[in-house]
């Protein structure tokens, strides 16, 4: 299994979609239409060599459908290793709808990309993502029981909000302790560019804990809400690359991390929420790593939310949940050991241990 991906095999070219799932090495791709409900959606499976393939489905009005294909792939793979390394009997999948989230919803819509889901006999596990509300899933719910992060109205486990920005804030103070020596984010400078639900969460734990934060967010009403409600700063625009912050909490968008911003950013950790927040996994990660920039991988420290929902899965406790994402404190930790002693970047080195898991995972399973 390939730890990283060349930018040319996910770019937006002609190649066929079998050449782009043997690039990504994806076991299965489900297209997915509905002329009456207007459905167009993409199912991605990556990997389920640990488990059923769970991910959430996202909403998104995508250019055209390679650039949809190109987001499910690569959102698939990585939850693959999130799970991994997160130590969970889960396998990595993805879904998108290609449509307007504002717009183009309906009952029917939803009710038949349910049915889609069930007909994969439980190898897919869905849940809500980007552009999907609760709702959305009850109506997913109506036709596959393969669905998690329900309402805890109708047994779920809720908001996955909440566990996805303590891991983040656990992994942040992972991060400092080795950087800074101590973990203590007391008057440390962070920047949390995103304020969602997580990425409000994670300003709440940072200011009780006496972090001077400053937030950026393209929502000026919600920036306004939570600049007032816990005293926060405020920036704007493309201007937070160049201020002066101990932490970078990318909370937003992916691919924040490239070639422009990692030279203008003026920080010594980089620990956040967002997704693929590495724009190309070798070259930025080496080149954080050459600054001195200690880089915390965001498929593990935003892994709460995927444990969240996981309980559901196993029917394990909330307690239980709330334990393991507390752990991502140790994994982190062991990670930029493993980093330090191999000559790694913190992203190879938290691919490595994924990747190990996974073949010694599927090597129990020939035997047997």
């Amino acid at each position: 299994m390939k730890d990283v991906l060349d930018r040319e095999e996910l770019a937006m070219d002609m190649n066929p979609v079998i050449s782009k799932m043997f690039n990504t090495e994806h076991e299965q791709v489900v297209f997915c239409q509905d002329k009456a409900s207007g459905l167009k959606a993409i199912i991605a499976i990556h990997n389920t060599t640990l488990g059923p393939a769970l991910g959430g489905t996202r909403m998104w009005n995508y250019n055209n459908e390679i650039e949809a294909l190109n987001d499910v792939l690569r959102l698939s793979r990585g939850m693959t290793f999130k799970a991994s390394i997160s130590g969970l009997n889960l396998g990595g999948g993805k879904a998108v709808i290609i449509g307007d989230s504002y717009t183009q919803k309906s009952e029917a819509l939803f009710r038949r990309f349910g049915k889609f889901v069930e007909s994969l006999s439980g190898k897919y596990i869905t849940a809500e993502d980007v552009g999907i509300s609760p709702k959305d899933m009850e109506w997913v719910n109506m036709e596959t029981k393969h669905v998690s992060g329900l309402p805890k109205t109708l047994g779920g486990s809720g908001d996955p909000s909440p566990v996805t920005a303590y891991g983040v804030y656990m992994g942040m103070k992972a991060a400092a302790k080795k950087q800074y020596g101590s973990d203590n984010l007391g008057g440390k400078k962070v920047v949390v560019q995103g304020v969602g639900h997580v990425g409000e969460t994670l300003v709440k734990h940072l200011s009780k804990e006496g972090a001077l934060v400053t937030i950026a967010d393209i929502n000026q009403d919600r920036v306004s809400r939570i600049a007032m409600e816990f005293g926060t700063q405020v920036v704007e625009g493309d201007g937070i690359y160049d201020l002066d912050m101990d932490i970078y909490a990318p909370c937003a968008l992916g691919a924040t991390l490239n070639d422009n911003t990692i030279e203008r950013l003026k920080c010594s950790v980089i620990a956040g929420a967002a997704n693929n927040q590495l724009q190309d996994e070798i070259v930025h990660g080496r080149r954080l790593m050459e600054k001195g920039v200690l880089y915390a991988p965001d498929f593990l420290i935003n892994a709460g939310g995927l444990i969240n929902v996981y309980r559901e899965v196993t029917g394990t406790s909330e307690a239980r949940a709330m334990e393991l994402t507390e752990n991502i404190y140790q994994t982190t930790t062991d990670i930029f050991n493993r980093s330090n002693a191999d000559g790694l970047t913190p992203q190879e080195a938290a691919m490595g241990i994924a990747k190990d898991r996974i073949e010694a995972i599927a090597k129990i399973k020939s035997v047997l």
